[in-house]
């Protein structure tokens, strides 16, 4: 964890209060801001918290689904915790959503995607992370609208899954969501992005080595 950080949970000290949308305060036990190291290599989006995520507060905790997130960054030593942890020990990376609230009825409007993007842009701003890893197809095409050239309705997580998209600032690497992960898509990812971090993946940005 970055040296300067105080807590991993919302280290940016974002409105926990948020009533931007007001759809979603009623629906919601909580906001559910970004978690991890400030200084990330790796920042990884998904789409929205589910319901043990706006349990928890933290994105990708507290259900099968985020054990087996957990999981795979353990396998690539970016959590000392075990995969159940509520409170994982990330180091070297970041987990957010593209939307912090939940509805337990239906995926985010456009419009709250919209809302919500200036928390995202913030994060990545001032994390500025070397690679964004998209987790499912909706981060994917968000995130691919936002920071590639390739046309949104052409990238497909499942087919571009555990590959290095070359992107405006940022390189990507999709993932499928975690509760569709197969063992082989698993296995894959892991395999692609240890031979990633073994490279020479740092870009040029005025960034201090770590």
């Amino acid at each position: 964890m970055d040296a300067n950080q105080e807590t991993r949970e919302n280290p940016f000290g974002m409105d926990a209060e948020c009533r931007n949308c007001p759809d979603l305060c009623a629906s919601r036990e909580r906001v559910v801001h970004g978690y991890g190291d400030v200084g990330a290599d790796f920042l990884f989006v998904g789409e929205m918290p589910g319901a043990d995520a706006d349990r928890t507060g933290v994105p990708f905790t507290g259900d099968a689904a985020g054990e087996r997130f957990q999981d795979v960054l353990g396998h690539l030593g970016l959590n000392n915790s075990l995969p159940d942890s509520e409170r994982p020990e990330l180091e070297n990376a970041f987990v957010t959503y593209l939307t912090r609230c939940r509805d337990p009825e239906r995926a985010p409007t456009d419009e709250e995607v919209e809302t919500c993007e200036p928390y995202l842009n913030a994060e990545i701003r001032m994390i500025n992370p070397e690679i964004l890893v998209p987790v499912g197809q909706r981060a994917l095409t968000e995130l691919g609208r936002e920071y590639t050239t390739t046309p949104a309705d052409e990238l497909d997580v499942v087919a571009d899954h555990a590959t290095t998209i070359r992107g405006r600032g940022f390189e990507l690497v999709p993932m499928v969501h975690p509760a569709e992960l197969t063992d082989e898509q698993k296995e894959t990812f892991v395999e692609h992005f240890l031979s990633l971090m073994s490279g020479d993946y740092r870009q040029t940005k005025g960034r201090q080595e770590r």
